[in-house]
């Protein structure tokens, strides 16, 4: 298909143009500080990775708007809508100054602006009670489309932590959109989810396993608005697509999210704003992923923080997997939401117990 191939060869190359001539910009464009508490890198590496998925997805659209109007003018909506939300976590990886609330705001933006090009409004959730007032009341029906946009575009942003965490576990969601676009007839969020595939795969060349570049705040953010339109363009497109199978797909970045904020206000009584160390993707890392390394060893760090990775993948999995074969049935979904919960739950308490079955533990002798 044209949108993958050309979306992927653009941020393929400009991606390698950025490594290759990083000592041009490296001043504002590079990751420098090593020692933050959520820094896991060995070198200073260019944070700015989603400005060549933008691209990407730009000039693929662009293409595609000579082949088909329709279409074209359709993609080149969302793209025009994501504006606020990346350029404003694009501003953040250069200058590294633009405030947690500067951000949700823009992210807020980019929903109106997908709301009023595209009609991307959530109608419904499909539990008793909300679905009357936002039935009854469209500004009930507004303000949660609002937050559930910057709820997943702000889940992307936590999760990205490793190289290919948070940009394979959107391969693997938009996966699961695409699947069911095509199944219910819907080319233009089919379309617009196999053309961020493909920007994500051309990253993913130099971002794993050697980390070379970052995806940056710019383009989690973009990568969590991109998936929070198009599931909610399929599922108020399609009534018969279940407002709980989106949920379902990103319950893993979702709940992280949610659990952070459980963990930072509740349980340590801190500003859920602050970083920490505690996410399940840094516990794999220091207690699951155990490679013995030698000071100054770059090569077992990559391959340390690379191993991380698979993990999390395999997790995002076993629920885009159901959401798929049960994309109708807003019951079964809601279980696997409730048993994915309780599995998250439990992994945790297992790592930050040191009970780890011994045939999960990633080992390598000297």
């Amino acid at each position: 298909m044209t949108e993958l191939v050309s979306s992927f060869l653009v941020s393929l190359l400009f991606s390698l143009w950025l490594i290759r001539y990083k000592h041009l910009h490296a001043h504002l464009s590079s990751d420098s500080d090593l020692g933050g508490i959520q820094k896991f890198h060995s070198g200073p590496v260019p944070r700015i990775g989603g400005l060549g998925i933008f691209l990407g997805l730009f000039l693929a659209f662009c293409i595609r708007y000579e082949q088909n109007p329709e279409l074209g003018v359709f993609s080149l909506l969302l793209i025009t809508s994501a504006l606020p939300i990346f350029i404003l976590g694009f501003a953040e990886d250069l200058i590294k100054r633009v405030g947690v609330k500067a951000r949700f705001f823009a992210s807020i933006a980019s929903a109106g602006l997908a709301g009023y090009f595209l009609g991307a409004w959530l109608t419904s959730v499909q539990l008793f009670g909300i679905d009357n007032l936002m039935l009854g009341y469209p500004l009930v029906a507004v303000g949660i489309t609002f937050f559930a946009v910057a709820g997943v575009t702000n889940a992307f942003n936590i999760i990205d932590g490793y190289n290919g965490l948070s940009s394979m576990v959107a391969v693997i969601i938009l996966g699961g959109v695409a699947y069911v676009a095509f199944q219910v007839g819907d080319a233009q969020v089919m379309i617009s989810s196999i053309a961020l595939i493909g920007a994500l795969a051309g990253f993913l060349v130099w971002n794993y396993p050697r980390g070379l570049i970052f995806l940056g705040d710019g383009g989690a953010y973009l990568i969590g608005f991109w998936i929070a339109e198009l599931s909610i363009l399929l599922t108020s497109r399609h009534p018969e697509v279940s407002k709980w199978f989106p949920l379902l797909l990103c319950i893993y970045p979702i709940f992280e999210t949610i659990f952070t904020i459980y963990r930072r206000m509740i349980l340590k009584r801190t500003n859920p704003g602050l970083p920490d160390a505690s996410h399940l993707h840094q516990l794999i890392y220091r207690r699951v992923v155990l490679l013995p390394l030698d000071e100054g060893d770059k090569q077992g760090q990559i391959e340390r923080n690379s191993m991380t990775s698979p993990y999390l993948w395999l997790l995002c999995l076993l629920t885009v997997i159901p959401a798929v074969l049960f994309w109708r049935y807003h019951l079964i979904l809601k279980c696997f939401v409730l048993m994915f919960a309780i599995i998250y739950v439990l992994i945790y308490r297992m790592i930050v117990r040191y009970q780890i079955p011994e045939y999960l533990i990633y080992r390598r002798n000297k």
